[in-house]
Parts: structure tokens; sequence; C-alpha cells
């Protein structure tokens, strides 16, 4: 129990008696009617404080008893700080949330912070990562499609003549896990045709992929219903995904996929652009060996690579592949003529007359 402390008016009687009068403390404590304890208490917190007569005098009640019962510092508290990357990692699994991340936070730490905050350093956390955190992307959920607005030049080895090459990108949500390739066109079978491979390099099926309002993969752009080319809806009901075209004026839509078409034009197209190809697969070649180092490089603000979150979120999540790669097919609005019959590419096909 705390020694209940004394009036200042009998303090600056201990203090008079000991610095004026020179007495003993055994003497001060008779004279001002005070425990010989007390004394010595009072007399050596004035000396630590290096407290003389005259500082009494020149101060106030308040400031001599400030001086003499100097407040308690407030020992710092030392909560441990969350890997903010390894939570920002685990919010991309699907049913995770900050609530349960920081409930086990706090059975490993029960001094830690508190949930207001731990939401709070959170935010300032992936405000680094992503400066405009434009959406919350769940392992194996979607993959984000487009062309590079640049491409690379193949020449023909026998007349000379310099083609273009497209190149396609595709960017998986969770673990930006890239893949790209070169081809000839923006066509349709191009277009079909690097889904397939896209899928074959993944070595699995998201939910949905996600491409921009091409013409090759939606027919007829809509902000509620757009209309999808039947040969891309023919592909998604082969492998059991869904299309989400990109909204028109919505960039948030698909800044996933931009900012990997970004990262291939700086990683791949800027590597690659002194070289001479005679070949599409030259190219692709050439792309593949720096699609490796890009998947492979480290993050610069997180643990990890684009290669080793593929392998923790998004490979465990995707779906299987279906036995048989799809097949790419033609369709045609054709007239039934007065034979019975339908023209598509040079042949006549025959159909029931009724």
């Amino acid at each position: 129990m705390s020694r209940k402390r004394e009036p200042v008016r009998k303090i600056k009687e201990v203090l008079r008696l000991a610095y004026l009068e020179a007495l003993s403390e055994r003497q001060i404590a008779l004279g001002a009617n005070m425990k010989k304890t007390t004394v010595h208490d009072y007399l050596l917190r004035a000396r630590r404080a290096s407290l003389t007569w005259s500082d009494v005098q020149s101060m106030d009640d308040v400031g001599i008893e400030r001086l003499l019962h100097p407040a308690a510092p407030i020992p710092a508290v030392r909560r441990m700080v969350p890997d903010w990357g390894h939570v920002h990692t685990e919010l991309r699994r699907k049913h995770v949330t900050l609530q349960l991340l920081w409930e086990e936070y706090r059975l490993e730490h029960p001094g830690g912070y508190s949930y207001s905050r731990f939401c709070e350093l959170y935010q300032q956390f992936a405000g680094t990562v992503d400066l405009s955190m434009r959406q919350t992307h769940t392992a194996g959920d979607k993959v984000f499609v487009d062309y590079s607005g640049d491409g690379l030049e193949v020449i023909d080895s026998s007349t000379g003549e310099i083609r273009r090459a497209e190149i396609f990108v595709g960017v998986l949500g969770a673990s930006s896990y890239s893949f790209a390739e070169a081809t000839w066109s923006q066509e349709l079978a191009d277009w079909i045709g690097s889904h397939v491979r896209m899928l074959n390099f993944f070595g699995g099926v998201p939910g949905a992929v996600v491409p921009d309002n091409l013409k090759s993969g939606v027919t007829k752009a809509c902000y509620y219903d757009p209309e999808i080319n039947p040969t891309y809806q023919s592909f998604a009901e082969h492998y059991g995904l869904a299309i989400l075209p990109a909204r028109g004026g919505r960039p948030k839509d698909k800044a996933k996929v931009e900012a990997g078409v970004l990262l291939v034009q700086r990683w791949i197209l800027a590597r690659l652009r002194n070289r001479r190809f005679f070949s599409l697969g030259e190219i692709n070649e050439a792309i593949a060996e720096q699609l490796v180092f890009l998947n492979e490089h480290p993050f610069k603000k997180m643990a990890g690579s684009r290669q080793s979150l593929f392998e923790q979120l998004d490979k465990g999540a995707l779906r299987a592949l279906p036995v048989r790669p799809f097949e790419y097919p033609l369709w045609k609005n054709a007239t039934v003529n007065i034979d019975y019959h339908v023209s598509f590419e040079d042949h006549f096909y025959s159909v029931p007359h009724r």
C-alpha cells in the first residue's frame, strides 16, 4: 500500500529545517511531527531533483509537488507487427477475411493490435502494394486477357517482307501469373487458339475469363448483356468457365491485364527489341524464355514471386483441364436454297427437305 502524501506546507517545513537550520533527520522529524523514514524520503527526493531552498521559495505548491513526485513513465507497449505480406496473400484465398486473420493473429499474440488498428495498418500496407486497390482477386477465380498494343516484327527470309505479329497476354487475378505468346492476328481462330494454349500453360481452368470487348470475343458490346461470339461461347462451355467482358468505361475491370500487358512490354518485348526473328515459332521460343524470368522475378514490396504465388494460390484452385482440348469450329448463318441445300466454303450440304 502506498504511503499517504504529506501536505506541501509540511514538506516545505522539512526542507527549511534541513537547508536553513541544518538539523538532523531525527530532529526534523520531531520538529515537523513526522516519521523519520518520511523525512528521509523527502530529503532524498529533493536531492534527486536538485531542489534548493531558493527553488522552494520561488515555486508554487503544484510545482514542488510535481518535482518531488514525478509521474511514472508509461512503459512503451511493443506489439508484434503482423506479416502484412502474408496477410495480403491469405486474403486472396477463398472465404478468408480480415476478421479471421485478425483472430488468428490475436490467438498467437494476445497483446497484439485491436481489430480496427489491424485493419487500418493493413490498408496502409495494401496501399503501398497497389495504390488504387482496384479489386480483391480470389485464387482460381478469373483470368484477364487482352492484346498488347505493340508487337514484334517477323522477317520473311526468302522475300525480306516484314510482317507484324500480335502479342496475346493472359494474367491470373490472384497471383498475377502471366502468359504471353505471339500470333499472326487478332482474328477469331488466333484468339481461341491463344486461350487454349494459355489454359494448357496454367495447367487448369479458372472460374471465368475477362476479355476486353474485342470483336473476336464479343460480337456486341453491351453494359448489361453483351453478345458473345458463338465460337467463343462454345469454347467457354467446353471448359466450363464463364465469360465476363470488361464493361465499357470501367477501367478497373481490366486493370489486372493492363498491368500485365505493361509488364510484358517492359520485361519481354523491350528485351527482344534488338533481335531479328524469321518465324512465329522463333518469337514464341524467345517469349517463353523471358516469361520464365518475368514470373520468377521477386516482388519488390512483398515476399515471393508470381511463380511462388501461383504455386501457393492459383494452382490448387484451378479446375482440371478436360480430357480433349477444344476444337475450333466455324459458325455461319446460312439460307436453305430451294433444293434443300446450304452453301459453305464452296461446298453444298443437304438439310431435311421438310
